[in-house]
């Protein structure tokens, strides 16, 4: 298999009939045909539903779609970065993080290491730790924010922040007259709660009350800060974040540190283990890991 076939394929994919595609390559239709055949035969498995009005990706076809395209990203990416080796410190960083306080250190690194290399660029991907983990571990980018807890197997971490978990209180709750700038947690355990949509996160919420000798009342999960927000504003129930999402919540909204336990969300930097850091990753991680010793 060599890498026109997988353009070819996402080609094909992308504009779901072979005319097109090969018009979109420059190439003529029947050898394209003859190429996805081929492709088709190398693999051992159907990549099209082959239909009168255009082509539908099979389940293998949808896999294997997901593949190429980080097959193609990654070739892309290295080629940039050998083509820079020789032209001093420039070429793409490719950062990826989760919300909460990390952007705003995010935002600070990349102040601070513009000012040293001028030439870099920067890419910078938001989701939650698991995706965040995930892309790192895959090569999509070179460095993660994340939030504790994760295996720290097959990865190299460096704590760069901490901040105590907050409850975002509905206008017009009861919690909202009853409390001020603190909520224990124990007065968290009757009302309905959504909470991060991350399995281990929810688990560790579930640990927190489970230490109190109470069950939490979560009726949602949510990936982004922005839908905690809503929520909220909507009345759907309490949602539980770290602290740093407070900022920009709208004024209605009781911020509430939870206490009694005082619970910290710790923000951790992390790359590969197993993959080397381009020259602009690998000093980029110096830049940042000397702010921390």
């Amino acid at each position: 298999m060599e890498l026109r076939h997988i353009r070819y394929f996402l080609a094909v994919a992308q504009e779901k009939n072979f005319t097109r595609a090969a018009e979109k390559l420059c190439i003529a239709q029947p050898p394209l045909s003859r190429q996805m055949k081929d492709l088709e035969e190398e693999l051992g498995a159907e990549l099209f539903i082959r239909k009168a009005r255009g082509l539908q990706l099979t389940e293998a076809g949808k896999h294997f779609y997901e593949y190429a395209t980080q097959i193609l990203d990654l070739t892309e990416k290295s080629t940039a970065e050998i083509k820079n080796l020789e032209k001093g410190l420039q070429g793409t960083l490719y950062v990826a993080s989760v919300e909460g306080c990390a952007p705003s250190l995010v935002s600070k690194w990349i102040a601070g290491f513009h000012e040293l290399y001028p030439n870099v660029q920067f890419s910078i991907w938001n989701g939650n730790s698991d995706d965040v983990l995930a892309r790192v571990q895959n090569g999509l980018d070179d460095i993660g924010i994340i939030v504790a807890p994760y295996n720290p197997e097959g990865f190299k971490g460096q704590v760069v922040a901490k901040e105590p978990w907050v409850a975002m209180i509905p206008p017009g709750h009861p919690l909202i007259k009853e409390t001020k700038d603190v909520v224990p947690l124990k007065m968290l355990a009757p009302y309905d709660l959504v909470v991060p949509s991350r399995a281990s996160r929810v688990s560790e919420i579930e640990e927190w009350f489970k230490g109190i000798n109470e069950k939490p009342r979560i009726i949602g999960r949510m990936a982004h800060v922005l839908n905690a927000y809503e929520l909220a504003l909507s009345n759907v129930g309490i949602t539980i974040y770290p602290a740093a999402a407070g900022k920009y919540a709208h004024s209605d909204i009781g911020i509430r540190k939870i206490v009694e336990p005082e619970i910290t969300a710790s923000y951790v930097m992390i790359h590969s283990a197993d993959r080397q850091l381009s020259v602009v990753a690998s000093e980029f991680w110096d830049y940042v890991s000397k702010q921390y010793k």
